[in-house]
């Protein structure tokens, strides 16, 4: 995948715009980011491992730095900032983030989690 043309933080902080050549925008949720972070904490070391993350509903972006040529590493209000997010990653989470989203609200239901808590 290639790099994306534009990464824009809403004012608000809690949208990420990611632009890629030949691509309609994806719009990200910060709250998405966060809960769907590719760090070691959240997704662990094997599919068994991965972490269902409540309360998110208000986190924002605090920062994105460049990592190499390949990704960028978001930190998060809540200090959250051990996910490198690839091109790839971002892609996938542009054309899955209804499904990736629906599936998330499932499983916090499913534990009895709430995305306020």
């Amino acid at each position: 995948m290639t790099a994306p043309t534009e990464l824009r933080v809403s004012k608000d902080r809690r949208l990420l715009t990611v632009s890629f050549p030949g691509h309609q925008p994806f719009q990200l949720p910060a709250e998405l980011l966060r809960v769907l972070s590719p760090s070691a904490e959240v997704q662990g070391h094997s599919p068994e491992q991965r972490v269902t993350v409540p309360g998110k509903r208000e986190v924002a972006i605090f920062k994105i730095e460049p990592v190499g040529n390949y990704a960028v590493r978001i930190t998060f209000d809540d200090m959250h900032d051990t996910g490198i997010f690839t091109w790839d990653y971002l892609h996938t989470l542009g054309h899955e983030h209804v499904t990736r989203w629906n599936d998330y609200l499932a499983e916090l239901e499913a534990k009895g989690l709430s995305r306020d808590r």
